[in-house]
């Protein structure tokens, strides 16, 4: 099974608020898994993989 990261994880990784990650994910920058979760939040993972490309892209 993959590796999932939390958004906080991510963006400790990125170097970047979490916010900045949330809105990767919510422009279709970042492709997430949606967790079921009761709240107000979305509560997103992030696949390890997922973070590898980025990191070895210029997009981001």
């Amino acid at each position: 099974m993959e590796e999932l990261l939390t958004i906080s994880e991510v963006a400790r990784v990125l170097r970047v608020d979490a916010t900045t990650v949330r809105r990767w994910v919510k422009h279709g920058v970042l492709d997430a898994v949606l967790l079921p979760h009761k709240g107000r939040r979305h509560c997103y993972r992030i696949k390890r993989t997922t973070l590898n490309k980025v990191m070895n892209s210029t997009n981001v």
